[in-house]
């Protein structure tokens, strides 16, 4: 064959694979919005990809089970599942297209291979949606509200019905707030839509109504006026962390939970997929989702923990700087945070150590900790440098991660990167708080001493995990096929 009919071969299987993204991407958004089925790929969200996207996770999903993984099977796949009759759901259809692949043999099609794989879904409870209120609209509260509205489709789950925040609302402040929302420089634009209504002081986004409301107390706000029942407040203020003080948003008509986004005392802190289960929310009212460096590192010292055990380590965290920090030198009441944030790398202190123990007592005492802020807006590193009892080697590491990435409790927590090349700037907008870099993995020669390396993203990979601890509070979880 000619160069000419390879290029004209080549150019017409691209088009091919490009069509049936298309398809893939209509599915998709047609299981959504109509049936509240959400398709992952490997963890990887799909909801608004594009082709290219598309195509991407495909190249990424092959690598990771090193096995083809084709978007003609990922149509196949979708539409078996499209044709069924299924309660809401979560279902990684790369895992039901890698298992596909290796069962084949025992089903005629797929949507015979779908049937038997999902069949326990039919027995699944619908769930009772859970009004929600942001109390706070900073970093994380912006990226909580654009993730709740973009992933509301039928409104089955959770539905965010407020925000609370400090000052007077007008006409003028409603603008600012819906185009802080619209309008993020670290992670792009909204992909929907954003006005208000002055009359009613409320954002109208994606055409649903979310009150503005003033408040200087959590006790002072009546939700029922608004119409919001047995609502789960999401405190992402950082004004409240012990339970006395969480406590007042109970004193709230119309809220029944509380969720602190930041590390909290005389609470459960929980790690979602870690520890989220030794709490049962029909007994606890008030959780938090400690910090974001907890988050990002418990789930591969468990891995670690488990599979080799840690006699002790210490944990560096190279982390972007933050809004408590000054843009220029200036007074401020921790050392060396006074100083420009832009221009300096700054070493502080971290409660991330200590923080492990609340998710995973084990370590309580084996691990020390500090922290570097350097001069970018988003997207950090932890560093495990970590002793362990039984001696191990690089290869035998990675195999622990990637198993813990591709099945078990911690799928959607742990993130397994192939990537030679990976940079912060790459992780940015990943949903998964541990973003494991294999190629960075570090064992000493007699195999006790092992430095792993873990990207996150401090505000986007955080607000997910909040997400899905909020779903676990609201009990609205769907039925999950990992």
């Amino acid at each position: 064959m000619g160069f000419n009919e390879v290029y004209e071969k080549e150019l017409s299987f691209q088009a091919d694979r490009r069509r049936a993204s298309v398809e893939f991407i209509k599915i998709v958004s047609d299981l959504w919005y109509d049936k509240s089925i959400e398709l992952v790929l490997f963890r990887n969200q799909l909801i608004n990809l594009n082709v290219s996207d598309i195509l991407n996770l495909h190249e990424y999903a092959g690598e990771f089970v090193q096995k083809p993984i084709s978007i003609f099977d990922s149509v196949e796949i979708a539409q078996a599942i499209k044709n069924l009759d299924l309660p809401p759901a979560k279902l990684d259809i790369g895992k039901l297209t890698y298992e596909y692949h290796l069962e084949d043999v025992d089903y005629n099609n797929a949507t015979a291979f779908i049937s038997k794989k999902l069949k326990e879904a039919k027995e699944y409870q619908e769930v009772t949606p859970k009004d929600v209120v942001l109390y706070g609209f900073g970093r994380i509260g912006r990226l909580l509200a654009r993730e709740l509205m973009t992933r509301t489709g039928k409104g089955s789950q959770m539905r965010l019905r407020a925000i609370v925040t400090r000052g007077s609302i007008d006409a003028d402040i409603l603008e600012k707030r819906a185009s802080l929302l619209k309008n993020d420089s670290v992670h792009g634009d909204f992909s929907g839509t954003v006005s208000i209504d002055e009359e009613n002081s409320a954002l109208i986004i994606n055409g649903t109504t979310v009150h503005m409301i003033s408040a200087n107390n959590p006790e002072d706000i009546d939700y029922t006026l608004y119409g919001i029942n047995d609502a789960l407040i999401i405190d992402n203020t950082g004004a409240f962390r012990d339970k006395e003080e969480l406590s007042r948003h109970l004193n709230s008509n119309g809220a029944s939970k509380v969720l602190l986004t930041a590390p909290g005392k005389g609470i459960p802190n929980i790690v979602h997929g870690v520890n989220h289960k030794e709490y049962n929310p029909d007994n606890e009212d008030i959780f938090s989702a400690a910090s974001c460096t907890t988050n990002a590192i418990v789930p591969v010292l468990k891995a670690i923990e488990d599979s080799l055990g840690v006699v002790h380590g210490h944990l560096e965290t190279i982390h972007a700087y933050t809004n408590d920090q000054n843009l220029v030198d200036n007074m401020h009441s921790k050392y060396r945070r006074g100083r420009a944030a832009g221009l300096n790398m700054v070493i502080t202190e971290t409660g991330a150590g200590k923080a492990v123990a609340k998710t995973l007592p084990v370590l309580e005492g084996k691990l020390t900790s500090n922290a570097i802020r350097v001069p970018v807006p988003n997207g950090s590193l932890a560093i495990l440098n970590l002793k362990v009892e039984n001696p191990t080697s690089v290869n035998a590491v990675n195999d622990i991660l990637k198993k813990y990435a591709l099945e078990g409790e911690m799928v959607e927590q742990i993130k397994y990167s192939l990537d030679n090349e990976l940079v912060s700037t790459d992780i940015v907008g990943s949903a998964q708080p541990s973003i494991f870099d294999s190629k960075a993995t570090i064992v000493s020669n007699n195999g006790e001493n092992v430095v792993l390396y873990v990207w996150y993203d401090n505000e986007y990979g955080y607000s997910q995990q909040v997400i899905r601890l909020a779903k676990y509070i609201s009990k609205v979880r769907r039925y999950t096929y990992y």
